[in-house]
């Protein structure tokens, strides 16, 4: 039998997650989702103690590399396999509203699938969250922090490093060795925060969404409103 010939994609189109392409900050959301839904009351005060933690790490100037594990450890001792499906549960719930996604991404996300693109989402959010969404946009990869998994339970510790500032620039140069023939200045990029920043100067069609600052130090680049507008960086 012939097999079918493989269809490269035309250029990579990467996003961030948490308010560029869902509206929510997932990983607070979700923590407080899973904790208040397995442990009721007790759990919910828990999440709400790590919530502050990790407001008062931000507002002390901890790099979010550094917050970014602390929140790890606040599973540690989970189920993996039960972390798992309170996350397709909760992207169940939350998607069902129509102010879960941010439409003007989602849109776009979709139209560079249509003309031949590969999407990878790229957050330093985890898989029980993201891999539901991922699914939901149809990307072709997921690049995000990975939870060491010890004997299918949750250790609190990741797999190498948060996928935070660097680790996009990082993960877009993989991706693009992989895909010899894109190149970076066909490629986009969607972010919403300075640290999304390392992904965004990789490509030749940056986005920023919802920071008009944020997209007036990317020369060339478009701001994507939270609702439906794109418009040049300067405009």
């Amino acid at each position: 039998m012939r097999e079918a010939p493989v269809t490269l994609p035309t250029h990579l189109v990467f996003s961030d997650v948490d308010e560029t392409l869902i509206r929510c900050k997932s990983m607070f959301d979700f923590l407080d989702f899973h904790y208040g839904r397995t442990y009721g009351r007790h759990g919910t005060e828990r999440a709400r103690e790590v919530r502050e933690t990790l407001t008062a790490l931000s507002a002390g100037g901890t790099p979010r590399e550094h917050a970014n594990r602390v929140y790890y450890r606040a599973w540690s001792g989970e189920s993996a396999h039960l972390v798992a499906a309170s996350g397709a549960e909760w992207f169940k719930r939350r998607s069902a509203a129509d102010s879960f996604y941010v439409p003007a991404t989602r849109d776009a996300l979709l139209r560079h699938r249509a003309d031949g693109a590969a999407v990878v989402l790229v957050s330093g959010s985890f898989p029980a969250i993201l891999d539901p969404i991922a699914a939901d946009i149809g990307a072709a990869h997921l690049v995000c922090s990975l939870p060491e998994v010890r004997d299918g339970v949750l250790t609190g510790e990741l797999v190498g490093e948060p996928v935070i500032g660097e680790e996009k620039r990082a993960a877009v140069r993989r991706l693009l060795s992989a895909h010899p023939h894109i190149d970076a200045a066909d490629c986009h990029a969607y972010g919403d925060h300075v640290s999304d920043l390392p992904m965004l100067t990789e490509v030749g069609h940056p986005v920023v969404v919802g920071d008009r600052e944020l997209a007036g130090r990317l020369p060339g680049g478009l701001f994507l409103t939270s609702d439906d507008g794109t418009l040049p960086a300067g405009a």
